[in-house]
């Protein structure tokens, strides 16, 4: 008797409309849904992939991509926390699932990337002014022409005590 009524119910699901809708889900404030990476900020350091537990994210700084693979990633937020300049965040949105694994690949702009050369050369000749300084300095000292530099704050004498009286 159940299978004449479990039949019944098989064939009216084939041959009918399903009674559901797809709806689209607002999800709450704090909700972890999928990584978002702002390129245009992101200097490629590497600290995301080294955190990623499931190793998920994967940078190449020589072509100056970023990937990530959706389905691996566990929204455990460890590359967000850890990124030194803030380009990745947390979407509110959830991967859709898919037949297929997918690596989704992001490339830095131009501007980005001129943009990283210039403090790149910037630093350079900050260091390297730094250094010949620094050379110039012990050059002068080696030869007694100069000074040594003041010290950048003021030696204290140290304080002398008194001698205690002895009162017998």
């Amino acid at each position: 008797m159940a299978i004449v009524s479990f039949n019944k119910t098989v064939l009216h699901n084939l041959f009918s409309k399903p009674k559901t809708r797809k709806v689209e889900k607002e999800y709450p404030e704090g909700t972890r849904g999928h990584v978002e990476n702002d390129m245009d900020l992101c200097i490629l350091c590497g600290l995301c992939s080294i955190k990623c537990p499931t190793h998920a994210i994967t940078v190449d700084k020589a072509e100056k991509t970023w990937s990530i693979r959706p389905m691996s990633c566990i929204q455990c937020r460890c590359c967000v926390d850890n990124c030194p300049k803030k380009s990745l965040s947390m979407g509110l949105r959830f991967q859709e699932p898919g037949s297929e694994k997918v690596t989704k690949t992001f490339k830095q702009s131009e501007k980005a990337i001129a943009a990283q050369e210039a403090l790149m050369k910037a630093a350079k000749e900050r260091a390297a002014a730094a250094a010949a300084a620094k050379a110039a300095q012990a050059q002068a000292q080696a030869q007694g022409n100069a000074p040594a530099p003041a010290p950048t704050a003021p030696a204290q004498a140290p304080k002398q005590e008194a001698p205690a009286e002895n009162k017998e």
